[in-house]
């Protein structure tokens, strides 16, 4: 049995919306999708979900390396700069 550990991270930020608190674009969500997507394939991350409650976008993740990765919070980073 494998002794590597898997870390779930959930980043979210409170990106706003058209109009008021209610909703995510759709479009935002799909950039947010893409930008995972890159990083799965680039091996930063193992699996993703992306989500919102109100205009707060919640970027679930799986990776193996560790705690507080600076490589996994870059690319949570970038996701929300986009």
């Amino acid at each position: 049995m494998s002794k590597e550990k898997t870390t779930v991270s959930v980043i979210k930020a409170d990106i706003g919306s058209l109009a008021g608190h209610h909703i995510v674009h759709p479009d935002t969500l799909a950039i947010a999708s893409r930008i995972l997507a890159e990083g799965k394939s680039k091996g930063i991350i193992t699996d993703y979900y992306v989500t919102n409650v109100g205009d707060d976008l919640q970027l679930i993740m799986t990776h193996r390396r560790g705690v507080d990765n600076n490589a996994v919070h870059e690319l949570a980073w970038n996701a929300f700069k986009e």
